[in-house]
């Protein structure tokens, strides 16, 4: 009777305070074709754009371990997210960018509309903690006339926000494999003129290789405040401290038989990097009639950095302004409903650094020892971009979009090593033009043809300008490109399946090729021309079978074709080769699985076609598939406090596999050219967040 009666007791105790959240679930009901693309400056639907865009939500985003963007970029057709370590990564959008070395580059990112993209054109997105992301817009190729200097794309990240007339306090907990422990704090407000959303979080992770601990500190503030009715003033603050030990390269006996090492060189350094960032960008929205908007932002930005190399020690400090503007008016021309957009863009950007001899070999296993300075340079760099756009409803079913941009961009480099004397170099590329125009037409309800033609640039970073004397090479020319597209979007079955189908051939004139001349120098020479040919193709399905249950399984992927067409380096001529640390072919097939009382599964298959790592094609990597998967399960206790356990497991068939190649590695001395970065093997994490709900 006693254990009956126990039994009994508990039973009921968990349905008081431990429901699930029957019906709290809120079913994704939105069609992906009917979702806005609202980072183009004239904002439209993805069914009726005619540019590839690719939406990646707040639900997917909560997908993965919220640790990095890799699995949730690597999603997207034409993506590529390299990763080298949880602080040395390299994206590239159809192919461009991928002969850059450690870094992002030719692409272009923003956040809530301010430049995260510096202004020689490096971008980092792992600085941001995925918990105050809301949401990402990815338009591919030169399509972005609104947005400069961005050949393969722009990513436009968004701040998550407090849902409407809600309150809460958020805390966050997860654990994994090589010491993962992540730690979230989180605050939220919003009234009906207010949305205040905050984060605070610390990542620490061991890593699965030597020398590659991580520990990153960042706080997140997003503030909107509606003055009036035609008034909206916002606020962002992002702050980010890390120190991150560098593990670097293997050569290929290393990464086939001890691929957790560190390079010798870099663990005998103990190399890392450590830095803090500031960034705050306040923001304007005025309408000054329904025909007539303004959408203003400023952001300022500041880095301190310190980075010991075996080569040397780098001490760094920057500080950037950018003002952005657009003007957006809607009028009939012609006849004709129209819709223009006027814009300018500027950033300005000072950086000072200084190099400094690295003794650790005069005091093995101290590691990086400074020693004295033997460099000491300051850069400015500014970069201005105006343009105008219009689009326009020709026919009912014929829709019309145009764009022009004219972009100039200036470096300066003093020398001040020497006291009393200043060596100053300054260059410019001259104005660049790039025009763009597309068509989408509506073959009936949910279905639409498009086409574009658009010509974008992208200009070399200070680095790649730089000769081996430290000269400026004002022969240098900025990678230009004209892109030829074709495209589908059409819903199916009562909208229940969308699919997506491009096609695309891209032109790149002036081609930029980093030549490595040292263990750590470069110079940048324009080597001839690239054509970037491919078709990519998303299928997304929603099941819905009853109101508990949903199921979305999705297949998408990309076929390419990206060679050398001109390119002659050093008197050998790569003329027909393919394009290294890239893939020919890369797909994902998956599912998400969610009920109203709480339950949610998803996983993932991606495959990846072999890369080759040289401009010679000498070697390739082995292609590799990766399976992850997680399961999460919510409910609420007391009616306010709700709960989520997750548990999750990526690259569970334990492949091994390189995340990112070093292109085109060299071998100095004895040493064997560096070319992998081992992929992490199998790994787990889990995680519990409490969500206290005040209204």
């Amino acid at each position: 009777m006693y254990k009956i009666s126990s039994r009994f007791f508990v039973y009921h105790l968990y349905l008081l305070f431990c429901l699930p959240i029957y019906g709290q679930v809120k079913k994704d009901t939105i069609g992906l074709s009917e979702l806005i693309v609202k980072s183009l400056p004239i904002q439209n639907t993805i069914q009726n754009s005619a540019a590839p865009v690719s939406i990646i939500t707040e639900k997917e985003i909560k997908q993965s371990d919220g640790v990095i963007l890799t699995p949730i970029l690597n999603k997207i057709p034409g993506v590529y997210m390299q990763q080298g370590s949880l602080n040395t990564n390299k994206i590239t959008i159809r192919g461009i960018g991928s002969r850059s070395q450690y870094s992002t580059t030719r692409i272009k990112a923003y956040f809530e509309e301010i430049p995260l993209t510096s202004a020689e054109g490096e971008t980092s997105l792992e600085d941001i903690d995925l918990e105050a992301i809301g949401g990402i817009e990815i338009i591919k190729g030169p399509n972005s006339t609104g947005f400069g200097a961005g050949l393969g794309g722009v990513i436009n990240l968004f701040s998550n926000k407090t849902p409407n007339e809600n309150s809460f306090a958020k805390s966050g907990t997860t654990v994994g494999s090589f010491e993962l422990l992540k730690q979230t704090l989180t605050a939220g407000y919003s009234d009906k003129k207010s949305n205040f959303f905050t984060n605070y979080s610390a990542l620490q992770n061991n890593g699965y290789r030597s020398n590659s601990s991580y520990d990153r500190k960042s706080f997140n503030l997003f503030r909107k405040q509606h003055l009036s009715k035609n008034d909206i003033l916002s606020l962002f603050v992002i702050n980010t401290q890390l120190k991150a030990y560098i593990p670097s390269s293997l050569s290929e006996i290393d990464y086939n038989n001890s691929p957790e090492k560190a390079a010798t060189t870099w663990e005998a350094a103990q190399g890392f990097e450590s830095y803090d960032k500031l960034l705050i960008g306040l923001g304007y929205q005025h309408h000054f009639s329904k025909n007539w908007s303004l959408n203003t932002s400023i952001s300022t930005s500041f880095k301190n950095g310190y980075e010991a190399r075996p080569f040397d020690i780098l001490e760094d400090k920057s500080g950037a302004f950018s003002f952005r503007s657009k003007i957006n008016h809607m009028t009939n021309l012609f006849s004709i409903p129209t819709t223009f957009s006027l814009g300018i863009e500027t950033i300005t950007e000072n950086y000072h650094f200084s190099l400094y001899k690295n003794l650790y070999k005069s005091q093995p296993g101290q590691g990086s020892i400074q020693g004295d300075r033997f460099s000491e340079v300051e850069q400015k760099r500014n970069n201005s971009n105006v343009f105008v756009l219009m689009n326009m409803q020709l026919l009912e079913k014929l829709y019309l979009e145009s764009g022009l941009a004219y972009n100039t961009t200036n470096y300066e480099q003093s020398d001040v090593f020497v006291k009393n004397k200043t060596d100053k170099k300054s260059y410019t590329f001259g104005s660049i033009w790039s025009p763009r125009i597309g068509l989408s037409y509506k073959i009936s309800k949910g279905k639409n043809l498009y086409t574009s033609i658009s010509k974008g640039f992208s200009t070399p970073t200070v680095a790649e300008t730089l000769t081996p004397e430290g000269q400026i090479n004002t022969d240098l020319k900025p990678e230009t490109g004209i892109n030829y597209e074709v495209g589908f979007k059409g819903n199916f079955i009562d909208s229940k399946l969308y699919i997506e189908l491009a096609f695309y051939d891209m032109l790149i004139q002036n081609l930029l090729v980093a030549r490595r001349i040292a263990e750590d120098q470069y110079m940048g020479i324009n080597a001839g021309e690239s054509s970037h040919r491919g078709i990519e193709f998303l299928v997304n399905y929603k099941w819905i079978p009853n109101l508990n249950f949903q199921l979305q399984p999705y297949c998408s992927g990309t076929i390419n074709n990206f060679r050398f067409t001109d390119f002659v380096d050093k008197d050998i001529d790569f003329s027909g080769n393919k394009l290294p640390a890239v893939s020919n072919i890369q797909w994902n097939l998956g599912f998400d699985f969610s009920t109203n009382f709480g339950l949610n599964f998803n996983t993932n298959f991606g495959f990846f076609g072999k890369m080759p790592m040289d401009d010679a094609n000498s070697k390739y990597t082995k292609s590799y598939q990766l399976l992850d998967a997680k399961i999460a399960y919510t409910f609420i206790i007391l009616k306010k406090l709700k709960t989520e356990i997750n548990l999750g497991m990526q690259n569970i068939l334990n492949e091994k596999y390189s995340s990112s190649i070093l292109p085109n590695a060299v071998g100095f001395g004895t040493a064997l050219p560096r070319y992998y970065y081992p992929g992490n093997p199998s790994n787990f994490y889990g995680g519990i967040t409490f969500t206290y709900l005040f209204k």
